[in-house]
C-alpha cells in the first residue's frame, strides 16, 4: 500500500513538474502585469495633469520675460534645442523631439551631496538633449517646495535647470529606507523599504523611463516586474554589497584588516552574518540583472557590479522576468566642479610661492574616512625630523552630521593630544566653501585615507586645485584619479601609516612640485560636467531608443 502511494506521488510529480516549470514564470508575469495595469489606470489622471502643468508653466515662463529677457530666453532654449539627432549603437537615429516622462528615483534629492550633483547634472543633460521631455523626481523632501529645491541647486552646484519641465512627486514612505528604521538586518531592511517606496512612487506616476540615481536596485527590479515595457537605468555610486565586503569578514583574507566590518566573520555570530550577506548578495544580483542600462561612477564600482550582476545579466530565461542584456556596464564619471576650481585657485609659478607645507584632508567625519590612520601617519612623519616635516601641518576639514560624528571628532582630538602633535593639527568643522577654497590655495598636499573609496570627488578637487595627492592604494583614487599623466605621476598611493608617512615626505620634497601640480590639473579635466553629460546621454539614449519612434536619417 505504502509502495503504491509512493509510486503514485512520484509519477504525479514527474508529470506535473514540467508543467509547473512552465506555469510559474507565466503566473509570475501575469501577477506583475496585472499590478502594473492597475497602477497605470490609477495614475493616468496625474500624468495628464503633469503634462498640462508643464505646458502652462512653459507659457508663464516665456511671458514672465521682459523684451531683453525674451531674447536671452530664446538663446537659452536654442542651446537646449541645438542637439542633432544622434545615432545609437544599432545605427538607427532617434531625434530630439522625444517628449516622454523620465522618472528619477532620488528620495533625498535636497541633500546637497555628490550624489545630488549627479542627479541635477543628469537632469540638465537630459533637458538639453530632449527639450520636450519631462523630468519627474520622486523625493521624500515633502517639506520643501519646487522653487526652494531648484534655488538650492543653483546656489549649491551652480546648475541651472529649465523649471517648467522639472516636476517633483513627494513620497510619504521614505522612513522605510532609513538605517535607523532597521537596527538589525539593515541591508535587507533598507532594500525591502525601497520596494515600499517604489510602490509609493508608481502609485503617484508610472514614467516612460525609470532611472535610479541612489542605488536602490530592488526598486529597479520591482519596476521590471510591474512594467516590462518601461526601460530602466541605474547610476551606481557604490554596490550595496561587494565582494570585498564579503572577504573582509575573514580575518585571514587579504582585506581582512580593512573596513568597518574587518575580521567579524568568526564565531557563530560572524558565520551567521556571512551567510546572511551571501544570501543578500544573490538577491542583489538578481535585481541588478533586470536593469537595461547600468552606469557606474568608477572602474572599481564597475568591476564589483560586473562580478555581482554580470553573470545573471548574461543569462537568458534563468529567472522569470529577466532576459539577456546586451548593454555593457559603463563607467560614467560623476561631474566635478573642475572649471570653478580652476578659476578660483591659481596654479602658477607665482602661486607656488604662496603654498605652505600643509597636508589637507577634506572629508566628513565618518568612520570609513579613516581619519585616525592619517593622524597616526602624520605623527610618524613628524618623528622623522626631516626638512619637509619641520613646519608641516595637518588640516582636517569636514562636516559633522550628528552626535556620533561629534564623538569621533572628540576622540580624534584626544588622539592628537596623546601623540603630542596638538600644535601641528587643526580641525575645521562645517567650513564654508570660501574657507575651503582658501585652504586649497594654501595647501601643498591633498590626503585621502578611505579604503575602497568608490570614486573620490574630493581627490579630483585636490587635483583641480593643483594639490599633490597622497591617497589610499585602493578604489577610485587608485584606479581612476591619481594615475600617471604623460607617463609621469600625479601623486602617491599608500596603505599603512608608515606608507602614508613616506608619501607625505615624497610629496613635500619634490624638486619640481609645480610640474606635478600641472599634471594633476590636467588629470582633473577628465571629470568635468561636460564630460559627464556626454557619457550620460550616450547611455540614456539607449533607453529612449526603446521608447521613441524611429525616424530615418535625414539626407545630407
Amino acid at each position: 500500500m505504502a509502495n503504491g502511494l509512493f509510486t503514485y506521488v512520484a509519477i504525479s510529480l514527474f508529470t506535473i513538474g514540467p508543467l509547473l516549470a512552465l506555469l510559474i514564470p507565466f503566473i509570475w508575469r501575469l501577477v506583475g502585469s496585472s499590478l502594473g495595469w492597475y497602477l497605470r489606470r490609477k495614475t493616468d489622471g496625474r500624468r495628464c495633469h503633469i503634462l498640462e502643468v508643464v505646458e502652462a508653466d512653459e507659457r508663464k515662463y516665456r511671458d514672465a520675460k521682459s523684451a531683453k529677457g525674451r531674447k536671452e530666453e530664446k538663446e537659452d532654449r536654442d542651446t537646449f534645442n541645438n542637439t542633432e539627432a544622434t545615432g545609437t549603437s544599432d545605427g538607427k537615429v532617434y531625434d530630439k523631439d522625444w517628449d516622454g516622462i523620465v522618472g528619477f528615483f532620488h528620495p533625498f534629492c535636497n541633500a546637497g551631496g555628490g550624489g545630488e550633483r549627479v542627479l541635477w547634472a543628469a537632469i540638465r543633460a537630459t533637458q538639453k538633449r530632449w527639450p520636450k521631455a519631462k523630468c519627474v523626481v520622486y523625493t521624500g523632501d515633502h517639506d520643501v517646495s519646487k522653487e526652494a529645491i531648484l534655488s538650492r541647486v543653483e546656489q549649491r552646484f551652480n546648475i541651472h535647470l529649465h523649471p517648467p519641465t522639472v516636476n517633483f512627486l513627494y513620497l510619504s514612505t521614505r522612513r522605510w529606507v532609513l538605517a535607523s528604521t532597521w537596527p538589525y538586518f539593515t541591508l535587507a531592511g533598507q532594500s525591502f523599504g525601497s520596494l515600499i517606496m517604489a510602490w509609493d512612487a508608481f502609485s503617484l506616476l508610472v514614467p516612460d523611463i525609470f532611472v535610479d540615481t541612489m542605488g536602490y536596485a530592488f526598486a529597479l527590479g520591482f519596476s521590471r516586474f510591474l512594467f516590462r515595457d518601461v526601460p530602466t537605468a541605474a547610476y551606481v555610486h557604490y554596490p550595496t554589497i561587494s565582494t570585498d565586503m564579503l572577504e573582509s569578514l575573514d580575518p585571514a583574507s587579504t582585506v581582512g584588516s580593512q573596513g568597518v566590518n574587518a575580521g567579524k566573520g568568526t564565531g557563530a555570530k560572524g558565520r551567521a552574518k556571512k551567510v546572511y550577506w551571501q544570501l543578500f548578495a544573490r538577491l542583489y544580483s538578481l535585481m541588478g540583472a533586470s536593469v537595461d542600462v547600468v552606469m557606474t561612477n568608477s572602474t572599481w564600482t564597475q568591476a564589483h557590479i560586473e562580478k555581482l550582476w554580470g553573470p545573471v545579466r548574461n543569462l537568458t530565461g534563468a529567472v522569470p522576468g529577466i532576459k539577456s542584456k546586451v548593454n555593457p556596464i559603463a563607467v560614467v564619471y560623476p561631474p566635478v566642479a573642475v572649471e570653478e576650481l580652476e578659476q578660483e585657485v591659481e596654479v602658477s609659478p607665482e602661486s607656488e610661492k604662496r603654498r605652505e607645507n600643509v597636508l589637507l584632508y577634506i572629508a566628513q567625519f565618518r568612520p570609513e574616512k579613516n581619519h585616525q590612520l592619517i593622524v597616526q601617519a602624520f605623527a610618524e612623519f613628524l618623528k622623522s625630523g626631516s626638512e619637509a616635516a619641520r613646519d608641516a601641518k595637518l588640516i582636517l576639514v569636514g562636516s559633522v552630521r550628528d552626535d556620533y560624528d561629534s564623538k569621533r571628532v572628540y576622540k580624534l582630538r584626544l588622539l592628537v593630544n596623546e601623540l603630542h602633535i596638538k600644535d601641528r593639527v587643526e580641525f575645521h568643522l562645517d567650513a564654508s566653501w570660501p574657507d575651503i577654497l582658501e585652504w586649497l590655495r594654501r595647501a601643498s598636499v591633498g590626503v585621502n585615507g578611505m579604503w575602497n573609496e568608490h570614486f573620490g570627488i574630493g581627490v579630483v578637487e585636490y587635483q583641480a586645485a593643483g594639490l599633490i595627492s597622497v591617497v589610499h592604494d585602493s578604489g577610485g583614487p587608485k584606479l581612476d584619479i591619481v594615475v600617471e599623466v604623460d607617463g609621469e605621476p600625479t601623486g602617491f598611493h599608500a596603505t599603512t601609516s608608515k606608507e602614508f608617512a613616506e608619501g607625505f615626505e615624497k610629496a613635500l620634497s619634490l624638486p619640481n612640485p609645480y610640474a606635478v601640480r600641472l599634471r594633476a590639473r590636467k588629470s582633473a579635466k577628465r571629470f568635468t560636467e561636460e564630460e559627464f553629460a556626454r557619457r550620460w546621454i550616450e547611455q540614456l539614449e539607449k533607453c529612449v531608443a526603446m521608447k521613441a519612434v524611429e525616424k530615418p536619417k535625414s539626407r545630407q
